[in-house]
């Protein structure tokens, strides 16, 4: 196995030399150490289908979910791959909403621990996942500003995130496929995180975050926005992927944040998505506690203010009808 530093970069790496349906534990030891270190890893030429992506996810701990379709394409019942999903579905307005900086699962109960996904199909241009350092931000902010956010939190909703990202209102639904998505719920976090294996400290915002309590509004959303511009403004903090078929890819959504780019969404891609779980430690707190109103509330204001800022959105302020 060869571990290799991503050239111009503070963190990042290649390995080589694995094959990760044949790992001994010594081996999953060198790459899970690689990857608290570095924060992502990418691994070419695996070529992981739906079930071996999920097994290797499982060495990481428990599943969010494993060996789920990341695609602009249907999926048959027997399995195959059908058309393309329209622009105006609730499935492509997800996607694209996909393509502005996040942390996965900061809008549920629980955030995620490490995401993964696997290349199958992808397009000529564009299509690929770019991915950012938050540790290597934390570290570049002036002392005042750590002072300043150390104890400041913002909820985090994925239906704050779409309505201000690109005007799409999804309605509030705890049944199929987007029930653990769009809930209703919003979960408070800290704008900086403790990494629980490493201790390492590192900015925890992307565009499920708003309404820091304390703030104003104005002043809520101009910290959050200027702390995400200091993540991504040297290119030594962010990575571009662009997919090569048999390429899998993995990341610690602790630590470091990513987002899809643009394609042709007329043509194919379609990617293997496993995400694995947090523990204990990424907690916010239950819809049934207490605290959990006091999100919902900061929620349903945001998105009455939006209903008429985000008119001029991709979307329109409006609802998919499919």
């Amino acid at each position: 196995m060869e571990i290799t530093r991503i050239k111009g970069k503070v963190f990042g790496a290649v390995v080589t030399g694995v094959d990760l349906n044949d790992l001994t534990g010594e081996e999953f030891g060198t790459i899970h150490r690689a990857f608290l270190e570095h924060g992502f890893l990418v691994f070419p030429g695996q070529n992981l289908n739906e079930e071996q992506s999920a097994a290797f996810g499982e060495r990481f701990g428990p599943l969010e979910f494993g060996g789920a379709a990341m695609s602009n394409m249907k999926k048959d019942k027997n399995g195959t791959l059908g058309g393309i999903y329209d622009f105006d579905t609730q499935m492509m307005r997800t996607n694209i909403g996909n393509e502005t900086w996040h942390t996965d699962s900061t809008y549920k109960p629980v955030s995620s621990k490490c995401a993964m996904l696997s290349a199958v199909i992808v397009p000529d241009e564009g299509g690929g996942t770019e991915l950012a350092d938050a540790r290597a931000g934390y570290a570049a902010l002036d002392q005042a500003t750590k002072d300043r956010i150390e104890h400041l939190s913002a909820y985090h909703s994925t239906q704050y995130s779409q309505a201000n990202d690109i005007g799409d209102f999804p309605p509030i639904s705890e049944a199929g496929a987007y029930g653990s998505v769009y809930h209703g719920e919003a979960y408070l976090r800290p704008l900086v995180k403790l990494h629980p294996e490493t201790g390492v400290k590192n900015l925890f915002v992307g565009r499920h975050a708003f309404g820091i309590p304390g703030l104003s509004r104005s002043e809520s959303r101009e910290l959050i926005r200027h702390l995400m511009d200091v993540i991504v403004s040297d290119e030594s903090r962010t990575y571009l992927h662009m997919w090569t078929p048999g390429d899998t890819m993995i990341w610690d959504n602790r630590s470091v944040l990513h987002r899809a780019r643009p394609y042709d969404y007329a043509k194919p891609r379609y990617l293997i998505g496993t995400r694995i779980a947090g523990d204990d430690t990424e907690l916010s707190y239950w819809p049934t506690d207490p605290e959990a109103e006091a999100g919902r509330q900061a929620l349903s204001a945001e998105l009455a203010i939006l209903r008429e800022e985000a008119k001029d959105r991709l979307y329109g302020a409006t609802t998919a009808t499919r």
